[in-house]
């Protein structure tokens, strides 16, 4: 498995942007498909948005279209999600999680994902 940290959460105004950092380590990168998640307090961890090894026709959640973009560099080994004119709905830890054996159709899936980070916190105040 390889091991995930994320950086780039923090507390800003609605309508500001974010990016977040996903590093990837301990395995070859090859052909992982990757993913961001989040979890709000007392809510379960929700699918935000998941991306192929080649970085094509990434998904996102109806809540985020639009506003999020998921991208991957491969050759740094690092999944970025960019946040813009972010909500305080988006508050919530988020993680990012990789699939070792690729992407998978149920790309929103919690179970599909081997790996996990340690999560970073977003809050977004009105």
């Amino acid at each position: 498995q390889v091991q995930l940290v994320e950086s780039g959460g923090g507390l800003v105004q609605a309508g500001d942007s974010l990016r977040l950092s996903c590093a990837a380590s301990g395995r070859t990168f090859n052909n992982y498909a990757m993913a961001w998640f989040r979890q709000a307090p007392g809510k379960e961890r929700e699918f935000v948005a998941a991306i192929r090894w080649s970085g094509s026709s990434p998904y996102y959640a109806d809540s985020v279209k639009g506003r999020f973009t998921i991208s991957r560099d491969n050759a740094k080994n690092t999944v970025y999600l960019q946040m813009n004119s972010l909500k305080p709905e988006d508050t919530a830890v988020y993680y990012c999680a990789a699939r070792r054996s690729g992407f998978s159709d149920r790309y929103y899936s919690v179970r599909q994902y081997d790996s996990w980070g340690q999560g970073t916190q977003v809050t977004v105040s009105s």
